[in-house]
């Protein structure tokens, strides 16, 4: 048996391999001519082998794979957004997804950090300061509206309101973002109504901080409810009574009837 060993150990080829740059070195130790074309053709063969295996990784656009990712949780909110669906939606398989995003929690913090930056630039906007009130509240209202049902399908509501606030009772990181937000959008707000009262647009006696409450719980009373399926015409008399509320043209019994009138249109 050990001269067996011994023969058979004169044609072994022994190949160590070390990546450099994608080349691969190697020392082979032989006796002879074949030895020496076995050991080159054994190279070239597991080179080629590795090198196909290994391939380039998949290009991708990360606001492209973060919308696909935001709009996955949007429909089926966080906990039934599986990471199968979340590899279809970012187009992305999962090791690539996970080296770009992290696991599933922090893709939906970096789709949340996302949404919450759009919408303070979208409120800035809309929140015209060169455009009287009245006309500024309509566009705010209208603009959320349209973000809630034009969706393509489902109507969707906001993406806070959808998600973050069923994830907030036991994640204290997407409680503090919610909250956080929340209190964004009512300070813009407030400092616009403030401006407004500056300007005569509001009373002497208004409170800005109180209406721009007021104003906020509006809006998010609009994004469930149009999640839930309310009417555009249902969630435009909401709007409009919101705003004859903060401008201080709200009459009470006038209000009730064209609301009730606009619901039970139903469009």
């Amino acid at each position: 048996m050990a001269s067996e060993q011994a023969r058979g150990a004169k044609y072994r080829l022994r190949v160590m391999m070390a990546s450099v740059g994608g080349e691969f070195l190697y020392r082979s130790i032989y006796n002879s001519p074949a030895d020496r074309r076995r050991s080159s053709f054994l190279c070239e063969m597991v080179h080629k082998k590795i090198t196909r295996a290994r391939g380039r990784p998949r290009a991708y656009d990360p606001a492209t794979a973060l919308t696909g990712a935001r709009d996955a949780f949007w429909r089926q909110g966080y906990s039934g957004t599986s990471l199968e669906v979340l590899s279809d939606a970012t187009d992305m398989n999962r090791p690539s997804m996970y080296a770009a995003f992290g696991d599933k929690r922090a893709l939906y913090l970096q789709t949340l950090d996302r949404y919450i930056a759009e919408s303070d630039i979208n409120i800035a906007r809309v929140l015209d300061r060169e455009r009287p009130l009245e006309e500024v509240l309509h566009r705010f209202y209208d603009h959320a509206i349209a973000s809630y049902l034009d969706t393509g399908g489902a109507p969707r509501g906001c993406y806070l309101i959808a998600t973050a606030t069923t994830e907030a009772a036991h994640d204290a990181e997407v409680g503090k973002k919610l909250l956080n937000a929340l209190r964004g959008f009512e300070r813009a707000i407030e400092e616009r109504l403030s401006d407004a009262k500056i300007a005569g647009e509001l009373d002497a006696a208004a409170d800005p901080a109180a209406l721009a409450m007021i104003a906020s719980s509006v809006l998010y009373t609009i994004a469930i409810r149009a999640r839930a399926g309310e009417s555009r015409a249902g969630l435009k008399a909401m709007a409009d009574t919101a705003i004859k509320l903060i401008c201080g043209n709200f009459r009470p019994g006038v209000e009730r009837s064209a609301s009730a009138r606009s619901r039970s249109r139903g469009t």
